[in-house]
C-alpha cells in the first residue's frame, strides 16, 4: 500500500492588538496556504463571529467532499466512455450544535447534474455509486454523505476530442 502525505501552513491574521484578550477582542481570520499555491483567506462562519467574504472550515469541508465525488466520477464517466461537457453541484452540509458551542457535521447531500454529449445515460446511478465508494474525502468522513444525482442531460458535443 502506498500513501501520500499533504501540509498545509495556517497562520491566524486576526490579531487586533489585544490578542485573544477576551471574545469580542480578535479577528477569526487566517491564511491557509499549501506549497505555491495560491493563498486563501480563511475565516469562522458569520455565525461564530468570522468574516463573510472569506472561506470558512464548514464551506471547503463541504466543497472537497463536493470536488473529490466529482473527480471520481469524471474518471469513471472517461472509462465507461461517457463524454462529460459539463458537471455542477450543489453540496450541501448541516452542523448540529451542541450545548456546550460543539458541534459536529451529521449530513452531507451532493447534488450533481451532468451533461453527456456520449454514452450511455442509464449509467448514470451506478457511476455515482462507484464515485461515491471511491471518495478519499467521503471514506474519511464519520458522518452520511448522500448523493441525489439528476438524470445527465444529453447535449452535442461542445469541448474538443482530446
Amino acid at each position: 500500500m502506498s500513501s501520500h502525505t499533504y501540509s498545509a501552513n495556517v497562520v491566524w491574521t486576526g490579531n487586533r492588538g489585544q490578542g485573544t484578550a477576551n471574545y469580542r477582542a480578535y479577528d477569526r481570520t487566517h491564511t491557509i496556504s499549501a506549497g505555491d499555491k495560491p493563498p486563501m483567506p480563511g475565516s469562522a462562519d458569520t455565525a461564530f463571529r468570522g468574516d463573510a467574504d472569506c472561506w470558512n472550515p464548514e464551506d471547503t469541508l463541504t466543497g472537497s467532499i463536493s470536488a473529490c465525488h466529482m473527480l471520481w466520477f469524471l474518471h469513471l464517466a472517461s472509462e465507461a466512455g461517457w463524454v462529460v461537457e459539463s458537471y455542477e453541484d450543489d453540496a450541501t452540509a448541516t452542523m448540529e450544535m451542541n450545548a456546550d458551542g460543539s458541534g459536529q457535521m451529521t449530513l452531507a447531500v451532493l447534488a450533481p447534474r451532468v451533461a453527456i454529449s456520449a454514452g450511455d445515460p442509464s449509467l448514470n446511478e451506478e457511476l455515482h455509486h462507484k464515485a461515491h465508494e471511491k471518495c478519499f474525502i467521503a471514506r474519511s468522513l464519520n458522518f452520511p454523505v448522500q448523493c441525489h444525482a439528476a438524470a445527465p442531460l444529453i447535449v452535442a458535443s461542445v469541448g474538443a476530442p482530446a
